[in-house]
């Protein structure tokens, strides 16, 4: 396998952190340069290397890629959904140019592949919302999703015009606990385990029946690399892969955490992040994912919760 150097921006957030120390274990700690605009919690070991970064900074980025001839970019950084509703302009500034300043390297470096997140915000109310195809109406009403479906358009058109090989996947709602929630608007599919195990009762900003796709990090982790391992000729999609595994409700995940914490309570204060939520798909077609590389989920609702359960309370933060 030939060797690739892989420069993870955004390195530091919930995504990041787990998609850094995967590829690292795939292509070797010191292949895979870590960086994000804050330093890391903890200090770098001297084979894992760091680079503080402002990727608005298109200078400092077209550095970092010289000086260590980085074959690929992993372009994570971003402001999320609820964040993104309290400083729009703010936003749609850092979502946008972040993602030319990677797109312009590469094409002027001629790297070998990139892959950004999209994401489900890329949907909206006209939009369908059960078992959302890969192609429709696409009306985000959020400046996360309109910057979402707008990134959408660049990377295709950067494959197209100038032969970027750039890859992307639209995530639902990740849900991990190596990392603490980052403000999007499902995050609290992540906080409802740290409040369950805190012992603490867990006050919830959805109503219980908001249904909204989700998804294990493992399985977030393992379709993004699947993605960027898949030959060029095998992807057909050049915007963003629609990517489903689970679809649940504040109530459903409450009542499986509530079998093994009988004790844990939920209590429901409906925020703003609800109309975001409104406007989101319930479940996601992602057929064409399967079809082109092999998707598949592995983690049921029962198992990313059993899993979490088991392994939050050993992780240190």
């Amino acid at each position: 396998m030939e060797t690739n150097t892989i420069l993870v921006i955004g390195a530091n957030g919930q995504l990041g952190t787990e998609l850094t120390a995967e590829l690292r274990a795939i292509y070797g700690s010191t292949n895979v340069i870590a960086s994000d605009i804050q330093a890391p919690r903890k200090d770098p070991l001297p084979n894992e290397p760091f680079e503080q970064l402002d990727v608005m900074n298109a200078e400092r980025l077209a550095k970092i890629v010289d000086q260590y001839q980085i074959s690929e970019i992993y372009m994570l950084a971003a402001i999320l959904s609820a964040k993104g509703e309290q400083n729009p302009i703010f936003a749609w500034d850092l979502n946008m140019q972040s993602l030319l300043n990677v797109l312009e390297v590469a094409r002027e470096k001629k790297l070998s592949k990139v892959y950004w997140p999209s994401s489900i915000a890329v949907f909206g109310p006209k939009s369908p919302v059960d078992n959302t195809p890969q192609d429709c109406i696409m009306d985000p009403n959020t400046v996360y999703g309109i910057s979402k479906l707008a990134g959408e358009r660049w990377c295709a058109y950067y494959h197209e015009k100038y032969g970027v090989d750039v890859r992307s996947l639209r995530y639902p709602g990740l849900i991990g606990y190596k990392s603490l929630p980052g403000g999007g608007t499902t995050d609290y599919a992540v906080d409802i385990f740290h409040k369950a195990l805190n012992g603490e009762d867990f006050e919830c900003y959805l109503r219980e029946d908001s249904y909204l796709p989700m998804m294990y990090m493992p399985d977030a982790i393992k379709a993004t690399i699947d993605l960027m391992q898949a030959p060029a000729e095998k992807i057909s999609v050049r915007s963003s892969y629609n990517l489903g595994a689970l679809s649940f409700t504040p109530k459903d995940i409450y009542e499986v955490i509530k079998k093994q914490r009988p004790d844990f309570k939920i209590t429901y204060k409906v925020d703003y992040r609800q109309k975001i939520a409104d406007t989101w798909p319930n479940s996601i077609d992602d057929s064409q994912a399967k079809a082109d590389w092999n998707w598949k989920p592995s983690y049921t609702l029962e198992d990313m919760s059993n899993d979490i359960l088991e392994k939050l309370p050993e992780f240190e933060f």
